[in-house]
């Protein structure tokens, strides 16, 4: 891995469930890491659904590895969400994470 590629500030969120004063259950995406990575388009895809044109771009995210990285979790990069589709350990060496997400268009 080339230090120098991991020119992007990430942060990598966990999706947490707490209680609030009346007892009801509240979920929230907390920080679980704040890392530096490579961001890379990998293929991006047009199609027509629901009556409108939607656009998806599946992205790299390259790191240094960090124990408990799941698809349960999410990527923030430049006020854009990635959603972690897969996480792959380079090799199994447990030197490289490879995060595979689809980028996610916010509502409205």
């Amino acid at each position: 891995m080339k230090i120098g590629k991991l020119r992007h500030k990430i942060i990598i969120q966990e999706y947490t469930a707490t209680r609030d004063s009346f007892g009801a259950e509240v979920q929230n995406w907390t920080d679980k890491a704040s890392v530096f990575a490579s961001v890379t388009p990998v293929s991006g895809k047009e199609y027509f659904a629901a009556q409108q044109w939607n656009a998806e771009v599946t992205t790299k995210i390259t790191m240094r590895f960090i124990t408990g990285i799941s698809p349960k979790m999410r990527v923030l990069f430049d006020n854009r969400i990635f959603e972690i589709l897969s996480v792959l350990n380079f090799e199994e060496r447990n030197i490289e994470l490879n995060l595979m997400c689809k980028e996610v268009v916010p509502d409205g």
